[in-house]
């Protein structure tokens, strides 16, 4: 399994580490060979010049996020102008992705969310407001409160990482993985909530049949006053709503 040091080398020199919020620098699938996420600077490379990659490019070069007054706008499917990856990331259903960050702040607590969007054609070519996702998996709150311990803690822990199964019978196709972590830290006042959606293209293959349930446009997921969104991470508290639709049953 790739060390942080592996994943630093793909993503933000290292001096930059400690104020960076981070975007997912690799992948691996079943604990398997290193693929290259995206990095934020390689946007406003000359084309021809950056990586050929499954992740899709963004204007976040401040590792930054989308804001829940953007929630409207297709930025919250896939970061800020996001164009989609050139390549996928080839498994079966029922495999295992693990997603390197290239770094976290432990200050920047919340859930981590996954959903799938099945592209028609090629995600090669698809647009971020073309697409509709199916939630697959959630976690967030785990104990205590103000702050407590959140899945955020456990991802760094883990080097960074964060752990995606792919639905088991899902059928083969072209999907967009969205990942996404949503930082609390400012979530107790409006417009306060952090929202960092990385999106990765998937070639699905395997002998499953099943098809993603009707989806939702990135744009209806979120609202800014939704419990999950507009939340006081320094108060006193027993769970969390996680924001979003329910996880679908494949």
């Amino acid at each position: 399994m790739p060390s942080l040091a592996t994943v630093a080398a793909f993503s933000l020199p290292l001096v930059q580490l400690a104020s960076a919020h981070g975007h997912v620098a690799g992948i691996t699938v079943n604990g398997g060979t290193w693929i290259q996420g995206t990095d934020p600077n390689w946007y406003y490379q000359p084309e021809g010049s950056a990586p050929t990659t499954p992740g899709w490019r963004a204007l976040n070069q401040d590792n930054g996020f989308v804001a829940p007054d953007a929630y409207t706008s297709s930025d919250i499917a896939c970061h800020k102008s996001a164009t989609p990856g050139q390549t996928y990331i080839e498994a079966n259903s029922g495999d295992t992705l693990t997603l390197y960050w290239n770094t976290w702040p432990d200050s920047h607590k919340g859930p981590i969310i996954n959903y799938l969007a099945q592209c028609s054609g090629e995600c090669t070519s698809a647009t971020a407001g073309s697409l509709s996702f199916t939630k697959i998996s959630e976690a967030a709150y785990l104990s205590g409160s103000n702050p407590g311990d959140w899945v955020t803690d456990t991802m760094i822990a883990q080097n960074f990482t964060s752990d995606v199964e792919i639905p088991a019978g899902l059928a083969p196709g072209n999907y967009v993985l969205r990942h996404e972590i949503i930082a609390l830290h400012s979530a107790g006042n409006q417009n306060g909530a952090q929202n960092y959606p990385q999106c990765i293209n998937i070639k699905v293959g395997g002998s499953g049949s099943n098809t993603l349930p009707t989806g939702t446009a990135a744009t209806s997921l979120y609202t800014p006053m939704d419990p999950g969104i507009l939340f006081s991470l320094y108060g006193s508290f027993d769970s969390y709503p996680i924001p979003g639709p329910e996880v679908a049953t494949i």
